[in-house]
This record gives structure tokens, C-alpha cells and sequence, in this order.
């Protein structure tokens, strides 16, 4: 069994934790021990424009109940002056994983110029705008830690994929890019910058999405035959706290990681005990368009 990691007496901040990758992020970082600002539009008073019910308070209580501390700062990542008051209430960070998004019901399938184009800009400034005034409010409290850790939260580890349409794809292919050029800015210090992706998740908007829950996932298979290789977000978080907790985690530097190379790096195991590996599925049956069907997904988690 892989060793639980240890992040006590560390500061972390995750942007975009209302719900998703970013609460179990979060939680999964509080498990470790680590104290966590988590900053997102919704609150118990006032809902952001997506119109979910998960709140930024729930978050930080997770955080706490995990073995964490959690602390709830509503912070609308577009907007600078949220972002000086959510910075302003931390003296030290170790961690920061920028993971703010807010694009999920803006996405619209096909060809670009037969979208909304509001809708599409409203992605774009929600998808990178979000990330670039994060950084830019955040990085200087970060690289006065010795040895702290930025990731950048995309979806793809790489260009081969096309990821639904140009806006989307383009948004993750430029926070991708991000945790490179960090890299480069980080160069003489000792901090660590990363993108890092999950695989297919199963986060609150997906499941519903498919009309399933957690409890019985399995249901939305027969629609999405690759939802069968599909994970929890906190695998995604489970995989981030390790990474977090490596003293040799320099050696990622610049690189984009995911939950399955994560995976395959530290032995860690969703919250069902399974390891399903992305990666492997896409390189071994959806490239070559194998019927998933005929595949026995048990050999991939």
C-alpha cells in the first residue's frame, strides 16, 4: 500500500473549489493535513450565474471534516479586487492549485461560428482570464515559500485530442501551456509549476448530465460506452495531494501530469479502491475505435 501523504503545517489555496476537481482537491489536501483557502462565486447567500446549489462554505467544511482546516473566501476570480481581498487574507502559501472554471453550461458541440458568440467570449474569459489574474495576485505570496507548488487544472495532458470546439479546446490548451511558461519564470527558484489534468470525471455536472448519480453510475455506460474508465474527482485530488507531499516533485517541473500517470506514480486508488487508467483506455481503445463494449474495463481500473 502506498504511504498516506503528510501535508500538515502547510498552506494551500484552490481556486474554483466550489464544487468538482477543486472541492476534492480541497478535501483531499485537507486529508493530508493542510490548511486551505478555498475561494468560488457561490455561497450560502448568493449564487453565482451557473446556478448550482454546492457552496464555497460546504467546501471548507469538508476540508475540516477530512482532518484539514478549511477556510471560505467567495473570490470571483475575473474580477482583480476579489482576488487582492481573497490574497490579502493569506500570509503564507506552499500550494496553489488554479483550478477556477465556471465555463461547464457555456459549452455548445460543433463548429465555432454556429455558437453564440457571447456565450463563447464569456468561456474564454471565464476559463483564462480567471487563471491569469489568479496568478497574478497570488504567485508573489507564493514564491516566498522555499519549495512550494503551483498546478495549473486543464483537461488533456497533451494537443493530440480535439476537445469538443475551438473555444474549449483552446482554453485548455492555453492553461496547459500556462504550467509550462511558469516553469520557465519559476526557473531560478525553487518552486515547482505544473498543469495537471483528470481523466473522464464524474463530477456533480456529468452525472447529472448523464442522469446518474454516484450510487449508480454504471447506468450511463450503455449511453457513454467510455464513462465505463470514468473517475471520481477526488482520484484527481487524491493524485495532486501526493504530488504536493514529494519532496522530488521538481523533478515534474514544467511537465503536465494526470490522474493516471499520478496513478501510476504514487499507487493511490479511487474512492472505490479501483485505479482506472485513462490514459491506457484512450491509447488502447478509443485511438484505434475498438468497440468498447467487447472490452473488459476491469483490466483498465
Amino acid at each position: 500500500m502506498p504511504s498516506e501523504p503528510d501535508l500538515s503545517g502547510k498552506i494551500a489555496a484552490v481556486t474554483g473549489a466550489t464544487r468538482g476537481a477543486g472541492r476534492a482537491i480541497a478535501v483531499e489536501l485537507g486529508a493530508a493535513g493542510a490548511t486551505v483557502f478555498v475561494g468560488g462565486r457561490t455561497t450560502r447567500e448568493q449564487k453565482s450565474d451557473i446556478g448550482r446549489d454546492e457552496t464555497i462554505e460546504e467546501t471548507a467544511e469538508l476540508v475540516t471534516k477530512a482532518g484539514g482546516k478549511g477556510i471560505a473566501i467567495r473570490c470571483d476570480f475575473t474580477v482583480p479586487s476579489d482576488v487582492d481581498n481573497f490574497a490579502a487574507q493569506i500570509e503564507r502559501l506552499d500550494i496553489l492549485v488554479d483550478d477556477v472554471w465556471g465555463g461547464e453550461r457555456l459549452v455548445e458541440w460543433g463548429r465555432f461560428w454556429e455558437h453564440d458568440l457571447e456565450r463563447q467570449l464569456k468561456m474564454w474569459r471565464n476559463g483564462i482570464e480567471s487563471h491569469l489574474v489568479a496568478l497574478h495576485k497570488l504567485m508573489p505570496i507564493l514564491v516566498r515559500t522555499e519549495g512550494g507548488l503551483v498546478v495549473e487544472v486543464t483537461d488533456g495532458e497533451d494537443d493530440e485530442q480535439y476537445y469538443t470546439n475551438l473555444t474549449y479546446d483552446a482554453v485548455k490548451a492555453s492553461v496547459r501551456r500556462f504550467g509550462k511558461i511558469l516553469a520557465k519564470d519559476l526557473k531560478d527558484t525553487s518552486v515547482t509549476a505544473v498543469s495537471a489534468t483528470p481523466g473522464f470525471l464524474r463530477s456533480e455536472h456529468m452525472l447529472e448530465l448523464f442522469g446518474v448519480t454516484e450510487a449508480n453510475w454504471r447506468d450511463a455506460i450503455a449511453k457513454v460506452p467510455h464513462y465505463a474508465m470514468s473517475e471520481t474527482p477526488h482520484y484527481f485530488g487524491r493524485g495532486l495531494a501526493h504530488l504536493a507531499a514529494d519532496p522530488d516533485r521538481h523533478r515534474f517541473h514544467g511537465q503536465c501530469l494526470s490522474s493516471w500517470r499520478l496513478m501510476r506514480e504514487y499507487g493511490f486508488t479511487d474512492l472505490d479502491g479501483s485505479q482506472p487508467d485513462w490514459g491506457k483506455w484512450y491509447e488502447e481503445v478509443v485511438k484505434p475505435g475498438v468497440d468498447p463494449s467487447t472490452v473488459d474495463a476491469s483490466k483498465y481500473r
